[in-house]
């Protein structure tokens, strides 16, 4: 017998497998004896009363064995099998290529950055000499930006896909048992490099190819079916069917569509900066306590407000985290956040942004609200004096007007320089976040205050590009055979509904090679 129940335990007691059935027991009015087994469906923290708690969900299983769940997937060998060219090796890249195999196609994956291994060098340049590799950085690479920015697998897409099926993925691949069961799933920048070569060879192991170097430059078309790709300016590679999934930050390729008269079509996106306090102060605010208790992860918050007609939200929070450097070409600055495992850090970060509608921007063209992103970029940077020094602030002394005097130790490595943030971003970006953020002071205690650091700018929150296509085979309306996948084409946010979306175009691929 099976049965699936609720229950509570304190935060000393998580780790006990003892008091977990005996709490079980009680729950189920059972002899503790005839629980043979338990499986923990979920795991969440409740810090909504001054006692903090946690929340399972468990199936127990009852005077019957407790089966083990088999969750790895035999890749079969597709070296003779169809190719399926797959631009980006980024979450949605390297998942399509494992469900490719997984359906009997060979993927052939270009990514125009290097392994996660050489990929180091480059970001060790960007934080300690401020150079940017425009086509090595945060963003570019083995595993994309979700490689180096954190590793949060929280989502809300469960209409688009099968998440567990992406978790169990990361699992068979090396990342920990927990984030099949924590509510807010986190894997580490730490740890996920290992996770993204473990997945590389996957892919190779089953006869598919993995390049890198390999930036394409053109996108080959006959009578409005798509053929191949060529590589550097260089050579070509034919095909069938290709999957776009290029990230938020491939501005080239959006260029190049555009060019070849390819429809991309303007999208709103959210612009504003990333905000830093000390974590202690965080944990004091949500665990209601003066010093978090050593059997509690740093604490996680989430704020939105409603600013006019105009929303304004934290954005990709990262408890014991640090803010990086997320630029991709030269003279802008771009800032993002990212967490290791243990999240043992002491500063607690998130972008706060205020939206960016189509209307804002004024023109047709529908590249216009990328130029908008680049421009503020490349405005950021000209008034941090370059070698990616940052524009920074006192938080109260933001939301009053006055340049602050110095700036609180902080975690972004390039270095920070005080400034009026207000000649950096748009007038209706400033005043949305000057009205919202006292009211987030309000909501959360100790949050609104001047020891706190705004770093400007938090741009790539969302591709500012739409590449059309349709709803039914994922293909560009104009284009047969290509595929426009997720965050880059403006149909995911995140590394699970990215990771599903390439799924989900690796399974339309099918349909129609």
């Amino acid at each position: 017998m099976q049965k699936d129940i609720e229950i509570t335990m304190a935060p000393e007691e998580i780790e006990s497998v003892s008091i977990l059935k005996e709490k079980l027991s009680v729950a189920l009015k059972i002899d503790v004896m005839r629980i043979s087994g338990y499986k923990i469906l979920k795991r969440s923290i409740d810090a909504r009363s001054r006692k903090v708690i946690y929340r399972l969900q468990v199936k127990v299983f009852i005077d019957e064995s407790a089966l083990a769940e088999i969750v790895n997937v035999n890749y079969q060998n597709v070296s003779n099998a169809k190719p399926v060219i797959i631009v980006g090796a980024g979450p949605a890249g390297l998942f399509a290529a494992l469900q490719c195999i997984e359906i009997g196609l060979k993927p052939i994956v270009l990514e125009r950055g290097k392994d996660v291994k050489q990929r180091r060098r480059d970001l060790a340049a960007i934080n300690k000499q401020g150079v940017v590799n425009t086509e090595s950085n945060y963003c570019y690479g083995e595993g994309g930006a979700g490689t180096y920015s954190d590793g949060k697998l929280y989502t809300r897409s469960n209409k688009r896909g099968d998440i567990n099926k992406v978790l169990q993925a990361f699992v068979q691949h090396g990342a920990p048992d927990d984030i099949l069961v924590d509510a807010r799933p986190h894997i580490g920048t730490n740890k996920l490099p290992q996770i993204i070569t473990s997945i590389r060879e996957t892919i190779l192991n089953a006869g598919g190819e993995v390049h890198f170097d390999q930036k394409v430059t053109d996108i080959l078309i006959d009578f409005g079916m798509v053929k191949g790709v060529e590589i550097n300016d260089d050579h070509k590679l034919y095909a069938g069917a290709v999957i776009l999934a290029t990230g938020h930050s491939a501005r080239d390729i959006y260029e190049l569509l555009h060019h070849k008269g390819i429809l991309v079509e303007a999208k709103p996106f959210a612009l504003g900066v990333r905000i830093e306090h000390q974590q202690a102060i965080i944990d004091a605010a949500q665990y209601h306590c003066d010093i978090r208790s050593e059997f509690l992860p740093p604490a996680y918050y989430s704020l939105v407000e409603q600013v006019g007609s105009r929303g304004v939200f934290s954005f990709c929070m990262c408890p014991g985290g640090i803010i990086a450097p997320c630029s991709t070409y030269e003279n802008e600055i771009v800032v993002n956040g990212w967490s290791p495992s243990k999240r043992n850090n002491p500063f607690a970060n998130s972008g706060t942004v205020v939206q960016v509608n189509l209307e804002d921007v004024k023109g047709d063209d529908p590249l216009r609200m990328m130029h908008f992103q680049a421009e503020i970029e490349q405005r950021a940077f000209r008034l941090g004096g370059g070698n990616l020094v940052a524009p920074a602030q006192r938080m109260v002394d933001f939301v009053e007007g006055r340049l602050s005097v110095d700036l609180p130790k902080n975690s972004y490595l390039p270095g920070t320089k005080s400034v009026m943030l207000k000649d950096t971003l748009p007038d209706f970006i400033a005043s949305s976040l000057k009205n919202a953020l006292p009211v987030f002071g309000k909501k959360m205690r100790g949050y609104y205050t001047n020891e706190a650091i705004l770093v400007g700018v938090e741009s790539r929150t969302s591709s500012p590009v739409r590449v059309p296509r349709d709803r039914e085979t994922f293909q560009h309306p104009q284009v047969s055979g290509l595929f426009p996948c997720a965050e880059g084409a403006g149909y995911a946010g995140g590394i699970v509904s990215a990771a599903i979306d390439g799924v989900n175009c690796a399974n339309a691929v099918l349909k129609t090679i």
